[in-house]
Protein backbone atom coordinates (compact mmCIF):
# COMPACT_ATOMS: atom_id res chain seq x y z
CA UNK A 1 0.00 0.00 0.00
CA UNK A 2 1.37 3.38 -1.05
CA UNK A 3 0.19 6.52 0.73
CA UNK A 4 1.50 9.83 2.00
CA UNK A 5 2.52 9.08 5.58
CA UNK A 6 2.75 12.71 6.72
CA UNK A 7 -0.57 13.56 5.14
CA UNK A 8 -2.27 10.74 7.01
CA UNK A 9 -0.57 11.56 10.31
CA UNK A 10 -1.58 15.20 9.97
CA UNK A 11 -5.16 14.27 9.11
CA UNK A 12 -5.72 12.71 12.56
CA UNK A 13 -6.52 14.73 15.66
CA UNK A 14 -5.43 13.11 18.93
CA UNK A 15 -6.08 13.78 22.59
CA UNK A 16 -5.82 12.02 25.94
CA UNK A 17 -7.99 12.63 29.00
CA UNK A 18 -7.49 11.19 32.48
CA UNK A 19 -10.71 10.49 34.37
CA UNK A 20 -12.56 7.94 36.49
CA UNK A 21 -14.86 5.14 35.41
CA UNK A 22 -16.83 3.15 37.96
CA UNK A 23 -14.77 4.80 40.69
CA UNK A 24 -11.45 3.68 39.21
CA UNK A 25 -8.71 5.65 37.44
CA UNK A 26 -9.23 5.54 33.69
CA UNK A 27 -8.15 7.27 30.50
CA UNK A 28 -9.84 8.14 27.23
CA UNK A 29 -7.91 8.16 23.98
CA UNK A 30 -9.69 10.22 21.30
CA UNK A 31 -9.00 10.19 17.55
CA UNK A 32 -10.78 12.17 14.85
CA UNK A 33 -10.49 12.36 11.07
CA UNK A 34 -12.62 13.81 8.29
CA UNK A 35 -13.47 11.82 5.17
CA UNK A 36 -14.64 12.95 1.72
CA UNK A 37 -17.97 11.14 1.77
CA UNK A 38 -21.51 11.60 3.02
CA UNK A 39 -22.55 11.03 6.61
CA UNK A 40 -24.73 8.09 5.62
CA UNK A 41 -21.99 6.44 3.55
CA UNK A 42 -19.53 6.78 6.44
CA UNK A 43 -22.07 5.24 8.79
CA UNK A 44 -22.60 2.37 6.36
CA UNK A 45 -18.85 1.75 6.08
CA UNK A 46 -18.64 1.54 9.88
CA UNK A 47 -21.67 -0.69 10.46
CA UNK A 48 -22.17 -2.88 7.39
CA UNK A 49 -20.98 -6.47 7.90
CA UNK A 50 -20.01 -6.60 4.22
CA UNK A 51 -17.95 -3.40 4.28
CA UNK A 52 -16.19 -3.60 7.65
CA UNK A 53 -13.83 -6.42 6.52
CA UNK A 54 -12.78 -4.33 3.50
CA UNK A 55 -11.03 -1.79 5.71
CA UNK A 56 -10.71 -3.38 9.18
CA UNK A 57 -11.19 -7.04 10.15
CA UNK A 58 -13.65 -9.85 9.40
CA UNK A 59 -16.60 -9.56 11.76
CA UNK A 60 -19.33 -11.93 12.90
CA UNK A 61 -22.24 -11.75 15.32
CA UNK A 62 -25.58 -10.07 15.70
CA UNK A 63 -24.95 -6.51 14.56
CA UNK A 64 -27.86 -4.76 16.20
CA UNK A 65 -28.63 -3.03 19.49
CA UNK A 66 -27.95 -5.46 22.32
CA UNK A 67 -26.23 -7.91 19.99
CA UNK A 68 -22.73 -9.33 20.36
CA UNK A 69 -20.04 -8.86 17.72
CA UNK A 70 -16.65 -10.51 17.30
CA UNK A 71 -13.69 -9.40 15.20
CA UNK A 72 -11.68 -12.33 13.89
CA UNK A 73 -8.55 -12.79 16.01
CA UNK A 74 -9.24 -9.64 17.98
CA UNK A 75 -11.78 -8.12 20.35
CA UNK A 76 -15.53 -8.59 20.60
CA UNK A 77 -18.24 -7.03 22.68
CA UNK A 78 -21.81 -5.87 23.00
CA UNK A 79 -23.56 -3.10 21.07
CA UNK A 80 -24.96 -0.93 23.86
CA UNK A 81 -26.15 2.14 21.95
CA UNK A 82 -26.91 2.76 18.29
CA UNK A 83 -28.34 6.00 16.91
CA UNK A 84 -28.14 5.95 13.12
CA UNK A 85 -26.28 7.71 11.55
CA UNK A 86 -24.38 9.55 14.28
CA UNK A 87 -23.62 7.49 17.40
CA UNK A 88 -22.44 3.98 18.20
CA UNK A 89 -21.33 2.68 21.61
CA UNK A 90 -19.92 -0.79 22.22
CA UNK A 91 -17.90 -2.66 24.78
CA UNK A 92 -14.44 -3.76 23.66
CA UNK A 93 -13.54 -7.08 25.24
CA UNK A 94 -10.26 -8.91 24.72
CA UNK A 95 -9.36 -11.79 26.98
CA UNK A 96 -10.31 -10.77 30.50
CA UNK A 97 -9.99 -7.05 29.75
CA UNK A 98 -12.94 -4.78 28.99
CA UNK A 99 -12.92 -1.20 27.73
CA UNK A 100 -15.48 1.01 26.03
CA UNK A 101 -15.80 2.62 22.60
CA UNK A 102 -17.87 5.55 21.41
CA UNK A 103 -18.05 6.54 17.75
CA UNK A 104 -19.51 9.91 16.79
CA UNK A 105 -20.17 10.94 13.18
CA UNK A 106 -20.98 14.47 12.06
CA UNK A 107 -21.73 15.79 8.57
CA UNK A 108 -19.43 18.54 7.32
CA UNK A 109 -21.39 19.82 4.36
CA UNK A 110 -22.95 17.58 1.72
CA UNK A 111 -19.90 15.53 0.79
CA UNK A 112 -17.71 15.40 3.87
CA UNK A 113 -18.15 13.68 7.23
CA UNK A 114 -16.15 13.58 10.44
CA UNK A 115 -15.37 10.45 12.41
CA UNK A 116 -14.48 10.63 16.11
CA UNK A 117 -13.55 7.62 18.23
CA UNK A 118 -13.27 7.63 22.01
CA UNK A 119 -11.67 4.56 23.59
CA UNK A 120 -11.89 4.51 27.39
CA UNK A 121 -9.94 2.01 29.48
CA UNK A 122 -9.05 1.55 33.12
CA UNK A 123 -5.51 2.49 34.09
CA UNK A 124 -3.58 -0.76 34.45
CA UNK A 125 0.03 -1.89 34.27
CA UNK A 126 -0.46 -2.13 30.50
CA UNK A 127 -1.25 1.60 30.35
CA UNK A 128 1.75 2.46 32.53
CA UNK A 129 3.99 0.38 30.28
CA UNK A 130 2.78 1.56 26.87
CA UNK A 131 0.71 4.71 27.42
CA UNK A 132 -2.02 5.94 25.05
CA UNK A 133 -0.16 4.72 21.99
CA UNK A 134 -1.08 1.16 22.97
CA UNK A 135 -4.58 2.02 21.78
CA UNK A 136 -4.00 5.00 19.52
CA UNK A 137 -1.36 3.57 17.19
CA UNK A 138 -3.49 0.54 16.42
CA UNK A 139 -6.59 2.63 15.78
CA UNK A 140 -4.67 4.84 13.38
CA UNK A 141 -4.15 1.81 11.18
CA UNK A 142 -7.92 1.48 11.13
CA UNK A 143 -8.38 5.14 10.21
CA UNK A 144 -5.94 4.69 7.34
CA UNK A 145 -7.83 1.59 6.19
CA UNK A 146 -11.09 3.52 6.28
CA UNK A 147 -9.58 6.37 4.26
CA UNK A 148 -8.30 3.94 1.64
CA UNK A 149 -11.68 2.18 1.46
CA UNK A 150 -13.51 5.47 0.91
CA UNK A 151 -11.05 7.03 -1.52
CA UNK A 152 -10.08 3.88 -3.45
CA UNK A 153 -12.76 1.27 -2.72
CA UNK A 154 -11.38 -1.24 -5.24
CA UNK A 155 -7.90 -1.25 -3.71
CA UNK A 156 -7.19 -4.20 -1.38
CA UNK A 157 -6.55 -3.26 2.22
CA UNK A 158 -3.07 -3.58 3.65
CA UNK A 159 -1.93 -7.00 4.85
CA UNK A 160 -2.06 -6.69 8.63
CA UNK A 161 0.67 -9.33 9.00
CA UNK A 162 3.24 -7.47 6.89
CA UNK A 163 2.15 -3.81 6.95
CA UNK A 164 4.58 -2.95 9.77
CA UNK A 165 7.46 -4.24 7.62
CA UNK A 166 6.80 -1.81 4.77
CA UNK A 167 8.52 1.60 4.77
CA UNK A 168 5.15 3.34 4.91
CA UNK A 169 3.81 1.11 7.66
CA UNK A 170 6.89 1.53 9.82
CA UNK A 171 6.89 5.30 9.33
CA UNK A 172 3.20 5.52 10.22
CA UNK A 173 3.67 3.55 13.44
CA UNK A 174 6.71 5.58 14.47
CA UNK A 175 5.07 8.91 13.68
CA UNK A 176 1.84 7.93 15.40
CA UNK A 177 3.67 6.78 18.53
CA UNK A 178 5.57 10.08 18.69
CA UNK A 179 2.35 12.06 18.43
CA UNK A 180 0.65 10.01 21.14
CA UNK A 181 3.64 10.76 23.36
CA UNK A 182 2.99 14.48 22.76
CA UNK A 183 -0.70 14.00 23.54
CA UNK A 184 0.14 12.20 26.78
CA UNK A 185 2.45 15.03 27.88
CA UNK A 186 -0.23 17.59 27.01
CA UNK A 187 -2.64 15.62 29.24
CA UNK A 188 -0.26 15.92 32.19
CA UNK A 189 1.92 12.81 31.90
CA UNK A 190 5.48 13.23 33.15
CA UNK A 191 7.58 13.68 29.96
CA UNK A 192 10.23 11.05 30.72
CA UNK A 193 7.55 8.45 31.50
CA UNK A 194 5.59 9.37 28.38
CA UNK A 195 8.67 9.03 26.18
CA UNK A 196 9.66 5.70 27.73
CA UNK A 197 6.15 4.35 27.15
CA UNK A 198 6.18 5.64 23.56
CA UNK A 199 9.51 3.90 22.90
CA UNK A 200 8.05 0.61 24.11
CA UNK A 201 4.95 1.14 21.94
CA UNK A 202 7.07 1.89 18.89
CA UNK A 203 9.13 -1.24 19.47
CA UNK A 204 5.96 -3.33 19.80
CA UNK A 205 4.37 -2.07 16.58
CA UNK A 206 7.48 -2.01 14.41
CA UNK A 207 8.99 -5.25 15.68
CA UNK A 208 12.27 -3.42 16.31
CA UNK A 209 13.66 -3.96 19.86
CA UNK A 210 13.56 -0.88 22.06
CA UNK A 211 16.76 1.11 21.74
CA UNK A 212 17.74 -0.43 18.39
CA UNK A 213 18.54 1.69 15.38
Amino acid sequence: MKFDVEEQLNAVERSVALLERDGQPAATVTLAQSYPTTLHDLWDALTSSSRIPKWFLPISGDLKLGGHYQFQGNAGGTIVRCERPSLLEVTWEFGDQISWLEVHLVAEGESNARFKLLHTALITDHWHQFGPGAFGVGWEGGLLGLATHILRPDEPKADEQTFHLTPEGKALHIGSSERWCEAAIAAGEEPAQARAAANRTTAFYTGVPEGSE
